[in-house]
C-alpha cells in the first residue's frame, strides 16, 4: 500500500508519467497502472473511495502491486481521517466516549475502537512522527511521555500531531490537515492492529506539501 495525494487526477497523471516510485525497500522501481480496488464508501468523504492499483514494472523492478491510498483515509477504516482525528482531539480534550460518539455522528462501539486501538499503538504513532519533525529541523518539543491509559495515549498522539502539524505549516507553509500528515507519515497505518512500520515515518519528504494539497508521492 501507498499514500498518494486527495487529487485522482493528480495520482492518475503522476502514476501514468512513472513519477511514484515502489515502495519496496532497495527496489527503485517506478510504478505503473494495474487496474482499480474495490470501491467502498467513506463516511466523511463524498462519493465512493475507489483506489486505483499500481505495479512495478520498470525493468529494474519487483513486480509488486500496490493500492494507492489517498491521505484523506486510513488503511481498513470506514471513516475519513478528519473525522478520526476530531474524535480523537474530543477524548483528549476530556468527553466521554458517549459525547464523543455523539459528537461525530458514529456508534458509540466504533469510537471506543478508535481509542482502544491507539491505546495499543500510540508508541509506533509518536515513534514516527517524532523522526519526521526532526526530519523537518524544526525546533520541535516531544510530548510527554504515553501515560499507562487509553486517556493518555490519546492525548500524547493529538499532541505530536497537532505539533508534527505545526512544524510543516513552518516549514513549507500555508494551512493543512494534521490528521492527513498523520495519515502520510504512518503511511495509512495510525490505527492498523500493529501500527505504522518503523520505517513509515523515517522523514517527511519534500513533496509531501504535493500529496496533502492533491499532488502524489510515495511513502
Amino acid at each position: 500500500m501507498l499514500t498518494v495525494g486527495v487529487d485522482e487526477a493528480a495520482v492518475e497523471s503522476d502514476l501514468r508519467a512513472g513519477v511514484l516510485v515502489c515502495p519496496v525497500p532497495g527496489c527503485g522501481g517506478r510504478l505503473a497502472p494495474w487496474g482499480w480496488a474495490r470501491k467502498r464508501p467513506v463516511r466523511g468523504l463524498e462519493g465512493a473511495l475507489r483506489p486505483r492499483r499500481s505495479r512495478c514494472s520498470s525493468v529494474v523492478g519487483c513486480g509488486a502491486t500496490h493500492v494507492l491510498l489517498p491521505a484523506s483515509v486510513l488503511l481498513r477504516r470506514a471513516d475519513a481521517v478528519d473525522v478520526i482525528g476530531r474524535a480523537l482531539l474530543a477524548a483528549a480534550e476530556g468527553l466521554g466516549r458517549r459525547r464523543v460518539a455523539e459528537l461525530v455522528g458514529l456508534p458509540g462501539s466504533t469510537v471506543r475502537g478508535w481509542l482502544t486501538r491507539i491505546g495499543r499503538v500510540a508508541g509506533g504513532v509518536l515513534a514516527v512522527c517524532a523522526v519526521a519533525a526532526a526530519g523537518l529541523g524544526s525546533d520541535f518539543v516531544p510530548p510527554a511521555p504515553v501515560m499507562p491509559t487509553a486517556v493518555g495515549a490519546v492525548g500524547a498522539v493529538v499532541e505530536m500531531v497537532g505539533a508534527l502539524g505545526r512544524a510543516v505549516g513552518r516549514r513549507l507553509g500555508g494551512s493543512r490537515s494534521s490528521w492527513r500528515l498523520a495519515a502520510v507519515v504512518t503511511g495509512g497505518r495510525m490505527l492498523a492492529p500493529d501500527g505504522p512500520d518503523s520505517v513509515a515515518g523515517v522523514a517527511v519528504p519534500i513533496n509531501t506539501s504535493a500529496r496533502l494539497g492533491g499532488r502524489a508521492g510515495s511513502r
